[in-house]
């Protein structure tokens, strides 16, 4: 199947189905051939749970109000005494 730029805009859906369903869908713009609509392959890596359970945890006070005031002090080049 192939349409032009505008019939493509307006029916998005129906292309993206027949393209789904296997069907070659070729866009044109001014009646030349400028891109194909084809359905996408399965990925290719898996997501793999706990892949950030060697990094370092973070210490107990991580959050307090000391941490807290020497991050925004360095942040404005000032050293806490």
């Amino acid at each position: 199947m192939q349409c032009n730029m505008l019939e493509a805009k307006n029916q998005l859906s129906k292309l993206v189905q027949a393209a789904l369903a296997g069907e070659e869908v070729v866009i044109a713009n001014k009646g030349v051939p400028v891109v194909r609509l084809v359905k996408m392959g399965a990925q290719d890596f898996t997501r793999k749970p706990g892949a950030w359970s060697a990094l370092p945890k973070a210490k107990a006070d991580w959050d307090s109000p000391a941490t807290n005031a020497a991050i925004a002090a360095s942040l404005i080049g000032e050293t806490l005494l």
